[in-house]
């Protein structure tokens, strides 16, 4: 029972974690869709504000995911819910949007080929 005791409001360590590589190919595109956008301020800004209620915004996530099933396919939208349940998940994905921000804009004919009308969370897998 002592035992219990001791690891029952245990939480994960401080820091950012480290993602899956699904987890992480989700991140990336979510990053590029953003920076392509050029929506690069409001994103930071919002997830800056938004930084101590990561865990509280997964599960609103996880709530509505019946309803936004009906619109979208695949597992991206769980796979991104279940990373912000965990600490630091906030602070990796604004530093991979800053890292995406730095690197030097792709040529005219990559970037079309490259960016899909799909939005981030349409995926097929």
């Amino acid at each position: 029972m002592r035992k219990w005791w001791q690891h029952a409001f245990a939480v994960e360590p401080a820091g950012v974690p480290e993602p899956t590589a699904e987890e992480a190919r989700l991140i990336d595109r979510l990053a590029r869709s953003i920076v392509r956008r050029g929506l690069t301020t409001p994103a930071l800004f919002f997830l800056d504000s938004s930084h101590c209620l990561n865990f509280l915004s997964s599960q609103a996530l996880l709530f509505f995911e019946p309803l936004v099933r009906t619109v979208f396919r695949g597992t991206a939208y769980t796979t991104l819910a279940r990373f912000l349940e965990r600490r630091g998940s906030i602070e990796y994905l604004c530093r991979r949007i800053e890292d995406v921000l730095a690197e030097p804009p792709p040529p005219p004919e990559t970037a079309r080929a490259s960016a899909p009308n799909d939005p981030p969370g349409d995926s097929q897998t």
